[in-house]
């Protein structure tokens, strides 16, 4: 006995013993066995795909799939359509929310839907094993099962049906349908007998059938919920706010529950038998599948599943005590919700580019006096500084190092720089003296009889007559030494000296 069938034989004692709990209201057993069939379609979920039944051998889809021939099947949907047919004039509800008798027939109508969805599969994998033997390559052409099963009970065992069939335009898209109708021509599937395609008809028609209860199901719920519990149907809608009620045991003991538990209702465990879990999502529950959540990118998924559970919290202790009946509170939470996931997903602040500060030109103090004056001489440019720092308009200038840095000499050396040394400074005033000052004072240094005794600092008593061994009284120029002195240091040692080829007396002997 393989794996699969001991998991079933186990699935079929336990469902013998139990009772069934589909219906809070309902009366005791079930004789048709739909509490074992609704446990085996729970427990083939955690079936891995490579340990699943095989129902091909299988004769009729009604011996694997009784939920649509149970009985509380047929009673909550009876008191649906009874509730749907006769709406409730008093929508205001006074006590525990759990006492009201809709109340509890939206809760077992919830948990209905899950199980209708297990019937679902159940059928669908009858039909893929049954219709694989017509039309093998359909099963990975159509992946959804309600389409599947759909698109077979158009086709049957004509598969030229593909082609221009209007039907199977308002099931498949286009290309979808092209797809089909070029495999479909080149299958190796063999044609089905007529009672094969009786028990595939029926199967669809019964998945079909499921699947419009599962719809008026849904309907009714959503329709309920806004006077059961308003405000929480605002946030998560009323079909998440009908699972959470259900799985908690209530409007009550939901809104005792913290926030943190309230995200795990509904978490699926699967035994996954060895294989991988990396496509499972843990403590991801009812909350975090609703359509508030899934709307956001995946990796802001779980903190706005934390959010929204917190808000449910709040919003499901407001509905306990019949508070907010207009849903005003539930319209607030989702709001401060929907505020806070634009704020997560709005693009970080772009860094602006700051100018630079205008520049301050107002002139700064400068100290003035003789420290100043010896400190502006100390640092300031000298000569060869400022004539290298002058570039010639219109001219190449030749780089200095030849390496083409662009660093030249400016004016240096040039025809017309001028002299290049500092300016002369007066030893005993520490002060420049200007050319124009200096050509004066060597002027008058060097003026005949220009000079007086106070100026040029002499004795008084000098005088220009002499008496001279030869002829007595003699007229003489007691300061012509001094002036020959005088002309031979302005022409060699002056500051305005030029540099002077002196020929020397063997120079021109050697020559010759």
């Amino acid at each position: 006995m393989s794996l699969a069938d001991e998991l079933l034989a186990d699935l079929e004692e336990a469902g013998n013993e139990a009772e069934d709990g589909l219906y809070p209201g309902g009366e005791g057993d079930d004789s048709d066995g739909e509490g074992m069939d609704r446990q085996a379609a729970a427990g083939l979920e955690d079936i891995p795909e490579e340990m699943e039944l095989d129902y091909s051998a299988t004769e009729s889809v009604t011996s694997i799939a009784k939920l649509r021939n149970s009985r509380s099947f047929a009673e909550i949907m009876e008191k649906i359509a009874e509730y749907v047919g006769n709406p409730r004039k008093n929508t205001d509800v006074s006590g525990p929310v759990e006492a009201d008798p809709e109340y509890r027939l939206i809760v077992a109508a919830n948990n209905l839907t899950v199980e209708i969805d297990n019937e679902l599969n159940i059928i669908h994998k009858f039909v893929r094993d049954k219709y694989s033997k017509r039309f093998p390559e359909l099963e990975s052409l159509v992946p959804n099962a309600l389409d599947y099963m759909r698109t077979v009970k158009e086709l049957g065992n004509n598969l030229d049906k593909c082609k221009n069939n209007e039907t199977l335009q308002q099931i498949l898209t286009n290309a979808t349908i092209m797809v089909v109708s070029v495999t479909a021509s080149t299958t190796q599937g063999s044609l089905l007998d007529e009672e094969e395609l009786q028990r595939l008809e029926e199967a669809c028609d019964m998945a079909l059938e499921l699947n419009q209860s599962k719809h008026t199901i849904y309907e009714y719920v959503e329709s309920r919920m806004s006077f059961i519990a308003p405000n929480l149907s605002i946030i998560v809608g009323a079909s998440t706010a009908a699972k959470i009620m259900g799985v908690a045991g209530g409007l009550t003991n939901l809104s005792k529950m913290p926030a943190c538990n309230l995200m795990l209702l509904g978490a699926q465990r699967r035994t996954l038998a060895g294989f991988s879990s990396t496509s499972l999502l843990p403590h991801t529950g009812y909350i975090y599948h609703c359509d508030v959540v899934q709307s956001l990118p995946p990796d802001l998924r779980r903190k706005a599943a934390r959010l929204v559970s917190a808000k449910c919290t709040l919003a499901a202790r407001v509905d306990s005590f019949h508070e907010s009946a207009d849903g005003k509170v539930g319209y607030d939470l989702k709001e401060e919700i929907e505020r806070k996931f634009d704020k997560w997903q709005e693009p970080p602040p772009v860094k602006q580019v700051k100018p630079l500060p205008a520049p301050l030109d107002a002139p700064r103090k400068k100290r003035g006096g003789r420290r100043y004056r010896k400190m502006k001489e100390r640092l300031g440019l000298t000569e060869i500084r400022k004539h290298t720092n002058r570039m010639t308009f219109a001219e190449i200038e030749d780089d200095a190092y030849q390496e083409d840095l662009g660093f030249s000499l400016g004016q240096l050396g040039k025809a017309g720089s001028g002299r290049v040394r500092q300016a002369q400074v007066n030893d005993a005033t520490k002060a420049r003296i200007s050319k124009s000052l200096q050509r004066t004072l060597q002027k008058q240094s060097m003026t005949y009889g220009g000079k007086s005794t106070v100026r040029d600092r002499s004795s008084g008593t000098s005088s220009s007559v002499a008496f001279t061994p030869l002829q007595g009284l003699e007229i003489v120029n007691p300061q012509a030494a001094e002036k020959k002195v005088a002309e031979a240091n302005q022409k060699y040692f002056s500051n305005m000296a030029e540099f002077l080829k002196i020929k020397r007396e063997g120079e021109g002997k050697d020559s010759g």
